[in-house]
């Protein structure tokens, strides 16, 4: 794959809504499963570079959100101190 020389001065921020942000769900073979999701912060397409193909180039910022789930007692260590969770729900 050839790489692409971006002048970012050439960028031009572009809005979106958001259709679906899904977890992708992972058994790993210690016993644990990871969620991951992909939530997107910014997008950018940078004027007048297209790929080889002719497509728009678009650059994007974003976030990787990972959750362990089904976590095996004998993966876990030892809890320090009181858990306090907080919800961002009303």
């Amino acid at each position: 794959m050839k790489k692409v020389q971006v002048d970012l001065s050439k960028t031009v921020d572009v809005d979106w809504v958001s259709e679906n942000e899904h977890w992708n769900t992972y058994e790993l073979k210690d016993g644990a499963t990871l969620k991951v999701k992909l939530v997107l912060k910014g997008v950018k397409r940078v004027e007048g570079q297209y790929s080889p193909d002719g497509n728009p180039i678009y650059m994007v910022q974003s976030q990787n959100i990972v959750r362990a789930t089904d976590i095996p007692d004998e993966l876990k260590g030892p809890v320090k101190g009181e858990l306090e969770y907080k919800s961002n729900v009303a």
